[in-house]
């Protein structure tokens, strides 16, 4: 009691300081100066200005553009929220290798909130999927992917800033029977569903009472897509069967077939010749059939039927599984906001240099889900001669056209790509007439007929985990350093208009891709022209695979799995 009675005490004689004690604790966002004089005559009340708000990013999708954004996040300065229907990264390169238990699922995947650990702030994560991008409102419509427990399923966030980075889901172009009965492999889901069909393939094939053409029946694979997954699943699929699964069934070993089924004249043709050629002379060797020309016209439980475009023949091929590796698609929802945006009639969501998507620069997208719209040089032709122009004289010098060129280069990447194909060294080759002849100066019509070749280069980016990683990273910088560019601007100049873009414009750099093909052997396409095939590639493979995982963890258990099969071979449990 006589604690109490001092503390009353204490209060009573210095309220002006204990009242300014107790609501400087309970107040937030500001703090509250309050002052009493001795007779409590006159009271004044000030509040502190509060903090600025932090501007709020809403990140959709956790795939390989997501999780590169998130890890190279400096969030001190924004509140970062992230949505995803699976609370994993996987390392997708990889799953091919899962589908015949080479690597185990668990081995390429990362939990979510083991990445987006922070010092200095916190990334809330929800495990929802995106229903619906309201724009207007700067909304985003969620729902729970967990239905069977107590609560509210579907919720709403309000962004800031929206990054798109939800990837791309199976295109089958609408050929009949691929939904109900093919595989597919983007997923980690996939792969397990597509090991425990093999075994059931094989399983079912021993099984007594079966004719001869049944058991081919079922034990033939088919891979649709000759790119660098139906090709890469393929050679596993390969290794898979003669390395493990005909010492457990010996009594079928002999009926199995592989057959990868390809559009194009060539399987892997995005990379260099001479590993489209490598690949199929190791495909021949190996007894992998290669149906190049031939387009899959539509699918049944047992069959293929495909139209070789050659003859116009159709053909009905067999089949105990089929992988659908074909072809990319827009999600719904994404699709649904293209509407919304003046994109309906476009195939995929298209954004500016600076992943800004066009007719909504609030909004961003990165990875598979989107395309970069390259602008054409010549839709700003005028503009440029008139920048270059500086003493109006009506001709553009070599001189002038120099003090613009970097900036040309930067903003226009398919200006430096063209000298290099047409291999000018000199940019003042481009002022050559018809002839050859060198110009000192050129007028806007000769500047136009200069430069009217030039947007032949512009080329799409490859739906790779390469871009996607490389445009999350570039993202993230600009979030970084938004306060500092848009204060001294480090971008090109803007043509046909005073000042310079905040920003550089992203540019992809090519680091190369590999292409195992079974049997210990790789190709890889690296820069410069290099191309490497055999089996000290696989070796590279192996090593570069292994330092580009995201955690020790997974680095350590994809490593040891790599051991674990060429130690005890590869588990063919059904699990």
């Amino acid at each position: 009691m006589r604690g109490f009675s001092y503390l009353k005490k204490a209060l009573h004689v210095r309220s002006s300081y204990s009242r300014l004690l107790v609501v400087s604790c309970i107040s937030s966002g500001g703090l509250m100066v309050y002052a009493e004089n001795v007779d409590n005559s006159q009271k004044v009340v000030e509040r502190s200005q509060s903090h600025p708000k932090k501007k709020k990013i809403v990140v959709l999708g956790t795939g390989w553009a997501g999780t590169s954004f998130l890890k190279d996040m400096d969030i001190s300065s924004y509140d970062v929220e992230v949505v995803s229907p699976r609370n994993y990264f996987a390392f997708t390169p990889l799953l091919p290798s899962v589908t015949c238990g080479t690597v185990e699922a668990r081995s390429v995947v990362e939990p979510v909130r083991n990445i987006i650990k922070k010092r200095n702030g916190e990334i809330q994560f929800w495990e929802a999927e995106c229903l619906k991008i309201d724009p207007e409102n700067h909304k985003v419509i969620c729902r729970s992917i967990v239905e069977n427990l107590v609560g509210e399923n579907d919720f709403s966030l309000e962004y800031d800033h929206l990054v798109v980075a939800v990837g791309a889901q199976v295109n089958t172009f609408d050929t009949p029977g691929v939904m109900e009965h093919c595989h597919f492999l983007k997923e980690v889901e996939d792969a397990q569903k597509i090991r425990r069909t093999v075994i059931d393939c094989f399983e079912k094939a021993v099984l007594p009472g079966l004719s001869e053409e049944e058991r081919r029946t079922d034990l033939h694979f088919v891979i649709v897509g000759g790119g660098p997954t139906g090709v890469e699943f393929a050679a596993e699929l390969h290794d898979f069967i003669h390395e493990d699964l005909v010492q457990l069934y010996p009594s079928v070993k002999d009926l199995v077939k592989i057959t990868v089924i390809q559009s194009g004249d060539h399987i892997l043709n995005t990379f260099d010749e001479r590993i489209s050629c490598f690949a199929e002379s190791k495909f021949q060797r190996d007894g992998i059939e290669v149906l190049t020309g031939s387009r899959v016209v539509s699918v049944s439980e047992h069959s293929v039927n495909m139209k070789v475009k050659s003859t116009g023949e159709y053909v009905i091929v067999p089949h105990g599984m089929v992988v659908w590796s074909t072809g990319v698609g827009t999600r719904p929802f994404v699709r649904d906001f293209m509407e919304q945006i003046g994109q309906g009639k476009r195939w995929i969501l298209a954004t500016d240099e600076w992943l800004r998507v066009k007719g909504c620069p609030d909004v961003y997208a990165i990875g598979d889900c989107a395309t970069v719209d390259q602008r054409k040089i010549m839709e700003d032709i005028l503009t440029i001669f008139e920048a270059a122009d500086t003493d109006h004289s009506g001709t553009l010098t070599i001189e002038e056209f120099q003090d613009v060129l970097e900036d040309i280069i930067i903003r226009y990447p398919q200006v430096e790509l063209y000298l290099k194909s047409k291999h000018l060294f000199e940019v003042t080759e481009l002022f050559k007439d018809s002839e050859g002849n060198e110009r000192e100066e050129v007028d806007i019509e000769g500047f136009k007929s200069a430069l009217s070749h030039v947007d032949s280069q512009m080329k799409s980016l490859p739906a790779t985990a390469q871009v996607a990683a490389q445009q999350g990273s570039y993202l993230a910088s600009c979030f970084n350093r938004w306060e500092k560019c848009n204060t001294n601007p480090e971008g090109p100049r803007v043509f046909g208009s005073a000042g310079r873009h905040a920003f550089l414009p992203f540019t992809y750099r090519h680091l190369g891709q590999f292409a195992p093909l079974g049997g210990s052997k790789a190709a890889a396409e690296l820069p410069g022209d290099w191309v490497s095939m055999g089996r000290s590639t696989q070796w590279l493979w192996y090593s570069v695979y292994a330092s580009k995982q995201v955690s020790w963890r997974t680095r350590i258990l994809v490593v040891w799995d790599w051991t674990r099969r060429y130690i005890f071979g590869r588990d063919s449990s059904r699990i």
